[in-house]
């Protein structure tokens, strides 16, 4: 049976604006789930359903393909149910959908694989995920009525400790499973039905701008970040123009070059330095004598026609893998080098290939501290290394 794995991904949104490809730790928060998705390797197809361009573009850049909905399904009022039965009719080829919320950005593969293990060979009709919750529940007691509150999950003359109390299952609204026939008579949960616990940790979701902070955070601690372990971070490679600098060059009448950068990065590749990371910095044009007055102490090749060369030749060098390679870019010269660095990243202005290539997009322009924003997030993703090796 042909299993799909379908986003749904208005471009409205009453909360947040865009907010299905707004920024979270570096990454449009649909891709996420999408990443989830493909590297389960257990879906047929992938699709995100939108009715906006922008978020058709950033689909397309993680993999999926799109489905236009129309406008009759991408009202405030439209309902989940709506989009997929559209979805359906259109996609004959579906047999199970696997409707994953857009907005649950610390969801793993192995959640995904258990799941349509489930459907698909344990024959289940429908299987949606829940957490568990220790919390004690209350009668409702509105304004003017003469009655008390009742405890609904508990006897108060003997409440539980958390450990003594296996909790209660909550649905989570990271996924839910669902085969065809069931969504054809209105369901998305029927049949043999089967729910599917999810970590705590793991059971993350936006809804207000309040949490955003929040779930950076918990997506930098739990969040699925590929395949691969990530890997303690020991050389920084960044592109000169456009990353450390704002691209942009003043000529005096004398011929001399004039470049800006912000002190804030600078403070950046000390920290990094600090932290036993060596910083290098590379050039496609001659800048030779910008970088001699900034006086900056870094190994850097000016006049490199062939970046990925260059990146090549150091991490040989310095007998590293390409997990330990970090690489801020900012432009197609700089595309292959950062799909093949461990860690990438781009300024917020980079073209939209380097955008595409890259693993994290600052918020910072380049020039304008990217390089100490990238800086905190290689901090941030080494302290994950260290508390899985903990672990």
């Amino acid at each position: 049976p042909h299993l799909a794995a379908l986003v749904l991904a208005r471009g409205g949104s009453k909360g947040i604006p865009l907010k299905n490809i707004k920024l979270l730790a570096g990454v449009p928060l649909i891709g996420w789930v999408l990443r989830a998705a493909i590297d389960a390797g257990v879906f047929h197809s992938i699709w995100v359903s939108t009715d906006h361009d922008e978020i058709e573009k950033v689909a397309k850049q993680f993999g999926a393909q799109v489905h236009r909905r129309s406008p009759e399904v991408s009202q405030d009022s439209s309902t989940s149910l709506e989009a997929i039965t559209e979805f359906l009719n259109h996609h004959h080829e579906v047999d199970i959908v696997g409707n994953i919320q857009a907005t649950s950005p610390c969801l793993h593969p192995s959640d995904l694989i258990k799941v349509a293990d489930l459907i698909q060979k344990e024959g289940f009709d429908s299987v949606f995920s829940v957490v568990r919750r220790h919390q004690f529940r209350w009668s409702e007691v509105k304004k003017g009525e003469n009655k008390m509150t009742e405890p609904q999950n508990l006897n108060p003359a003997k409440r539980y400790r958390r450990q003594d109390w296996p909790g209660e299952l909550y649905e989570n609204g990271s996924f839910y499973f669902a085969k065809r026939h069931l969504i054809e008579k209105g369901y998305l949960q029927g049949g043999k039905m089967a729910y599917y616990e999810m970590r705590a940790e793991h059971s993350v979701d936006i809804d207000i701008d309040i949490d955003w902070p929040i779930a950076e955070q918990r997506v930098l601690s739990f969040g699925y970040f590929g395949k691969e372990p990530l890997k303690e971070v020991k050389l920084l490679v960044c592109s000169i123009d456009g990353c450390l600098t704002n691209g942009r060059i003043y000529v005096t009448e004398d011929h001399k070059e004039m470049v800006s950068y912000d002190y804030r990065d600078i403070v950046g590749m000390d920290l990094l330095k600090k932290r036993g990371i060596q910083v290098r910095l590379i050039s496609d044009r001659d800048c030779s004598k910008t970088l001699s007055a900034m006086q900056l102490g870094c190994v850097a090749k000016v006049n490199a026609t062939n970046k990925l060369q260059v990146l090549k030749d150091w991490q040989e060098d310095m007998g590293l893998s390409w997990k330990e390679v970090a690489y801020l870019g900012n432009e197609e010269s700089d595309v292959e080098c950062l799909k093949q660095a461990g860690m990438s990243g781009v300024p917020a202005d980079a073209c939209a290939a380097a955008q595409k290539a890259a693993g994290y997009i600052c918020k910072s322009r380049g020039g304008c501290g990217a390089v100490r924003e990238f800086a905190e997030h290689i901090f941030l993703l080494l302290e994950k290394v260290n508390s899985a090796r903990k672990q």
